[in-house]
């Protein structure tokens, strides 16, 4: 059975559910995973600096006991000026919200290129290696905006 299939509404900033006819539409299970991996809060690290100083490390309670918490932490970079080491860090932060689905067996690899695509916006191609030897390619236009 597949899962409910998520897309992301760049205009909203958030993923929606896709109707066909009166159902929600299935498959596309990589994609919706992939989106749930990048755009939920993971919970901070002991040593992350809560940006906005309240302490409060985000993330989902259930993770508590779990070998990968679920979301990255690209919550983490809300204050973060528009620099090198920004983009550096949303690349590993992308890399390691979906590390688990390496780990899972669901792909092979994946291949992460961040880029500013304009002014205080980060953009990211995430390429997903399957082991048959496919490829699916998504981009997302601000995985990172600035304060302005």
């Amino acid at each position: 059975m597949s899962d409910t299939t998520t897309v992301w509404v760049p205009a909203l900033g958030r993923g929606d559910w896709v109707l066909s006819g009166a159902d929600l539409q299935t498959g596309r299970d990589l994609v919706t995973a992939v989106l749930i991996s990048i755009f939920t809060d993971r919970v901070a690290g002991d040593d992350d600096e809560i940006p906005d100083g309240s302490g409060d490390p985000r993330g989902w309670w259930a993770d508590a006991d779990e070998r990968y918490p679920i979301g990255s932490r690209l919550w983490l970079l809300s204050r973060a000026k528009q620099t090198a080491e920004t983009q550096a860090r949303a690349q590993d932060y992308l890399t390691e919200c979906v590390q688990w689905l390496i780990d899972d067996g669901v792909v092979a690899s994946f291949d992460i290129e961040t880029a500013w695509i304009a002014m205080s916006s980060l953009g990211a191609r995430v390429t997903a290696n399957k082991s048959d030897g496919t490829t699916v390619v998504m981009n997302f236009d601000a995985i990172w905006q600035g304060l302005n």
